[in-house]
């Protein structure tokens, strides 16, 4: 069984490849672009039959080297949602996504790829429906985009099945390279290990300060669903889905889980918002001017699609995977 995962050093295709080999599939053809070395260590404990560069990739895609694969995981993206170089951002992320999706249909393997609540943008409204999609960055547009082109395939005829998760805030295990496109929990450890304290915005758009809410769904239940996907591709439907908890959560509840953690894990008590706010564990800083009118300050996953299209696992809350999640940074970092 052969299988290819693009971005598979980075955050989500790591966890994918892992995943892949705990199901004892070893053959796997991992595309990155490793010029930010440091990410090599996302595959130090993972099994691959061949690394390709992302470029190098997309020649050997155009020139027919590769036949039919069992499935192609296409995680590989541009996830800097303040990248304001739109050229790349649609090159990298639209493009890149349409050449793959045309190789996977001529050569009839299954198609999973990485799409992003980030196509939602300014709406109140988190259901897969293009009157919804209000992107706020050309990083949400350029995930938005391709999203388009699938519906427009599925309408007109697919030769290979096709899934796309729009994820909500990914969370977990092998996102350290990722700087300050990591996750909440992650700099939220950090910051608690380096100065005692956690920091969060303060009040905006309406929200009292740390009261703004995502849906923060754990890279544990991520790689679930896709697995899911992956081996009942011949029967779920094609489409854009959701992959969020279905549950809007602030970011107070991630910051006190996260400090929580800690502390009971160096013997202490855990908190209560109020007491960890008032004690300086909890710090606000003022929302930034750059942000403004580009953040999403709600998001919940309506999954109704997902549930429809046969997925019944269950979700972890902030509380039990933040939690999780923690517990083994603290193992891995002390």
């Amino acid at each position: 069984m052969t299988v290819i995962v693009t971005g598979a050093a980075g955050f989500i295709g790591s966890n994918l490849v892992k995943a892949l080999n705990e199901r004892g599939i070893a053959d796997v053809v991992a595309v990155d672009n490793l010029t930010k070395g440091d990410k090599f260590l996302n595959l130090v404990d993972c099994e691959i039959s061949d690394y390709v560069d992302k470029n190098e990739f997309l020649t050997r895609i155009e020139r027919g080297d590769y036949g039919r694969c069992d499935a192609i995981f296409h995680e590989g993206a541009c996830s800097d949602t303040m990248e304001h170089n739109g050229l790349y951002m649609m090159n990298n992320n639209f493009r890149y996504t349409q050449i793959l999706f045309d190789w996977a249909q001529r050569t009839g393997t299954p198609f999973l790829y990485a799409s992003s609540a980030a196509v939602y943008g300014g709406s109140s409204q988190f259901i897969e429906d293009r009157e919804v999609e209000k992107p706020l960055n050309v990083y949400g547009y350029s995930k938005f985009l391709f999203d388009q082109v699938l519906r427009r395939q599925i309408k007109a005829g697919l030769k290979a099945p096709v899934f796309g998760f729009r994820y909500f805030n990914v969370y977990g295990d092998r996102e350290q390279h990722k700087g300050r496109m990591a996750s909440v929990a992650f700099h939220n450890f950090n910051q608690f290990r380096d100065g005692g304290s956690v920091k969060l915005f303060g009040p905006y758009d309406g929200y009292a300060a740390g009261c703004q809410q995502r849906d923060f769904v754990s890279i544990e239940d991520v790689v679930k669903v896709n697995m899911h996907f992956f081996e009942h591709s011949s029967s779920a439907p094609s489409g854009v889905y959701n992959l969020g908890t279905g549950r809007a959560q602030t970011f107070n509840d991630v910051a006190l889980t996260t400090l929580n953690t800690l502390r009971v894990a160096q013997g202490q008590a855990a908190l209560c918002l109020a007491d960890a706010v008032s004690g300086g564990f909890i710090q606000y800083t003022e929302f930034p001017d750059a942000l403004k009118g580009k953040y999403q300050s709600y998001t919940q996953a309506d999954l109704t699609n997902l549930r429809g299209a046969g997925y019944r696992g269950t979700f972890f809350s902030v509380e039990e995977g933040v939690q999780r999640y923690v517990s083994r940074l603290i193992k891995k970092f002390g």
